[in-house]
């Protein structure tokens, strides 16, 4: 429940300030729209026929594709022009058991079909019930829609939402010293420019913006980003760096800022929140976290204005968010799964943090 999740034992709830901030990593708070909002926005509080609460507490992580937040010379030098449209490119429902003793992160693929729901948009006209993608939620009408959209698909209860921009991603990377990742193959994009050879890599924030924005390293597209978006967070969550940056309260104070950055947008954490949430996150063992994207069933015909959109398995789909609602583990404590790697379209796997963390 909302404003309630710093309640409980004195392990605190698994998810730490550093892998809120991290885990929107692939967009920017300031998109075109989001101008166009007002001056404060609370999400909240003008959502209406929301889904019933139930156990755990439930955040909804969301980054967009502006780029107004960095410097020409970093667009250049990290590959991240281009023209931005206002959407969401990442977004993750994260579970938090009522025991605080376990997550699930399940990402929502951008380009998964969606029906906004009627809504007032932010120039004052009236739109009806339509379909879309379902990163154009944000698109049209900020953080509430999006919300509201995501409510509405997965039956599933947001008490908070976090979003984060490229500039806030980049300090961030930099203020716990980089994160290191680990791939068997090499990795080349044609988009970003990103090159790694196989092994491990110690990532600054500007080469680490270049490796979780990637999806054109082969056929698996936006799932493979998604993968990688994944792997980047349990490393980040069990770096050296984080730790001393959680261990100092100044630091953790000062990353939680960075994090959270302008307050025009209620996103139901506070400086203090985030720090606490931060030093409790280590007591987490991998093992008990575990991370996957929505079952896809295929793509649906091409829809005018719309384009193409992937279909969610409705049975598999509605299987997981059952179990969220429940406070319930996505997969088996003991699943032994790997992820591919590539993924593949029809075989979504939940796996277990450690399975995808550096060796």
């Amino acid at each position: 429940m909302r404003n309630s999740f710093l309640r409980g034992s004195r392990s605190g709830i698994a998810l730490g300030a550093t892998a809120l901030g991290l885990l929107a990593f692939s967009g920017a708070a300031a998109g075109q729209v989001a101008g166009a909002l007002p001056g404060h926005v609370d999400v909240f509080s003008g959502l209406h026929t929301r889904p019933e609460d139930g156990g755990g507490t439930n955040i909804l992580l969301m980054g967009t594709d502006g780029r107004d937040t960095i410097t020409r010379a970093e667009k250049e030098k990290f590959h991240a022009g281009g023209v931005a449209c206002g959407c969401s490119d990442a977004m993750m429902l994260v579970h938090l058991s009522q025991k605080h003793d376990r997550l699930s992160v399940l990402s929502l693929p951008r380009d998964s079909y969606a029906e906004i729901p009627e809504h007032s948009a932010p120039d004052g006209t009236w739109r009806d019930k339509h379909p879309a993608k379902i990163n154009a939620a944000y698109a049209e009408g900020g953080p509430a829609l999006a919300v509201q959209t995501v409510e509405s698909m997965t039956g599933v209860r947001i008490d908070h939402y976090l979003q984060i921009d490229f500039r806030r991603f980049i300090d961030s990377v930099n203020a716990v010293d980089g994160v290191s990742v680990c791939t068997p193959r090499r990795l080349t994009d044609s988009a970003t420019k990103l090159r790694l050879g196989p092994g491990r890599h110690h990532l600054s924030g500007g080469t680490s913006l270049q490796y979780v924005r990637s999806r054109h390293l082969d056929a698996s597209a936006d799932l493979g980003r998604v993968q990688r978006q994944q792997k980047f967070l349990v490393n980040a969550l069990r770096g050296a760096g984080t730790g001393a940056a959680l261990a100092d309260p100044r630091k953790a104070a000062s990353l939680a800022r960075t994090m959270l950055g302008s307050a025009t947008v209620d996103q139901g954490f506070s400086v203090k929140d985030l720090v606490a949430l931060g030093r409790d996150l280590r007591n987490i063992p991998l093992s008990k976290t575990e991370f996957g994207t929505v079952p896809i069933d295929g793509f649906n015909p091409v829809i005018e204005n719309v384009g193409s959109t992937l279909r969610w398995d409705e049975k598999r789909s509605a299987d997981l968010f059952a179990k969220m609602r429940a406070d319930r583990p996505m997969t088996p404590a003991g699943s032994r799964t790997e992820p591919l790697d590539p993924p593949q379209l029809k075989v979504q796997t939940v796996v277990h943090g450690d399975k995808l963390a550096c060796k």
